[in-house]
């Protein structure tokens, strides 16, 4: 899958900008605060309905505006099992309060989540390290950003678990403040959450099961086999029943008004040489890790959806020593990574990537929103 061109208007501090893509390589050069990242943010929200950093769309639109509106057309190849090609416009309308509108070929989608996974994307940034140092949000954000894009079943079960699990949070919050308690009330969403939580458990354990080699492979490949490292899936639900575990932790949940078991306190253990990785790990290893399990993450998504995704590489060469910078760039040329989008501050670095690259590619210098092909 390929992105062939792209339309902003009054995205972040684009006010207007169209770009022509090469199929392989695109390089985006300039100071940092110029614009680079926002054009990769770009791409991902066409693919995946929302800005990589999870903020509101009001801080997506340009400062004094209060719409914008993205315009993508790709070229949808579908792989060897499947062997097909169609095009497709993707629009996103935005006006922060109201409801965006996506749509594809002129016809707008009735939900978001019908769009997510038809255009697969893997976007690799310098906050991806937070995976490793903050708590396990951001790691269950890379569970659920894996799958979502390949199983529609656990988007659709993700989707109504989080809404359940608002609503029984609402009450517990309720009950506090009014000084009440409705058992019947919280048995009617404990019911609601088990079928959910049990789809979630089940794919979650399968896929990190199925990751866990893939990902070893790359970071043995970036570190040049330095490290031994591994990566464990941990979750209540491993320890027997959730309905029996809702009613053992329902006096704990009303005195601290949430939820405190269930799949969304589930996690992943990141090590290295057997310690956790956030204790032990130096910048250069917590980089090293985060991009592998970047690159595994692309490489699961490759084997296991109908096309191949979009590769977004963000300043990813900074904190590495030049024997890991070598090593990651190799990666990328051996690799087939489809069509790759990187940028740097450095342009020698994106030379050095270029003049090994055998097939197409396009450089663009980004400077305040403009950009020089």
């Amino acid at each position: 899958m390929k992105i062939q061109q792209l339309r902003l208007t009054h995205f972040k501090n684009y006010e207007t900008g169209h770009f022509v893509f090469s199929e392989r390589l695109n390089c985006f050069v300039g100071k940092n605060g110029m614009g680079k990242t926002n054009l990769l943010d770009a791409i991902y929200y066409l693919c995946m309905c929302k800005s990589h950093k999870g903020v509101n769309d009001r801080n997506v639109v340009q400062h004094t505006m209060d719409f914008f509106r993205l315009e993508g057309y790709f070229l949808i190849e579908k792989n060897e099992e499947v062997k097909s090609k169609s095009k497709n416009k993707i629009v996103a309308k935005v006006q922060p309060g109201k409801k965006k509108e996506i749509e594809k070929d002129d016809v707008a989608y009735q939900k978001l989540s019908e769009h997510i996974g038809m255009l697969p994307v893997v976007i690799i940034v310098p906050d991806d390290t937070f995976m490793a140092t903050d708590g396990s949000e951001e790691r269950r954000r890379f569970l659920d950003n894996t799958l979502s894009q390949l199983d529609i079943e656990y988007l659709k079960n993700l989707i109504t678990y989080n809404k359940v699990l608002k609503q029984r949070n609402s009450a517990l919050k309720k009950f506090a403040e009014t000084r009440s308690f409705n058992a019947e009330l919280l048995d009617i969403y404990d019911q609601q959450l088990l079928e959910p939580a049990q789809v979630i458990f089940e794919k979650r354990k399968e896929f990190v099961d199925a990751f866990r080699p893939v990902f070893k492979d790359f970071y043995q490949a970036i570190s040049s086999g330095q490290e031994q490292v591994d990566c464990t899936y941990s979750s209540s639900l491993k320890e027997g029943s959730f309905a029996d575990q809702l009613k053992e932790s329902r006096e704990k949940d009303k005195i601290l008004t949430r939820t405190t078991c269930g799949v969304h306190k589930d996690d992943l253990a990141f090590r290295i040489d057997k310690h956790l990785l956030r204790k032990f790990g130096s910048q250069g290893q917590l980089k090293s890790y985060v991009l592998a399990l970047k690159l595994a993450q692309y490489d699961f998504l490759k084997k296991n959806h109908s096309s191949n995704p979009i590769l977004l590489m963000d300043d990813i060469f900074d904190k590495l020593d030049e024997g890991r910078v070598q090593q990651l760039i190799q990666l990328i040329l051996e690799k087939n990574f489809g069509q790759v989008f990187i940028t740097d501050t450095h342009e020698n670095r994106v030379e050095e990537i270029i003049k090994n690259f055998e097939t197409d590619y396009k450089k663009f210098y980004i400077e305040n929103g403009e950009c020089k092909e």
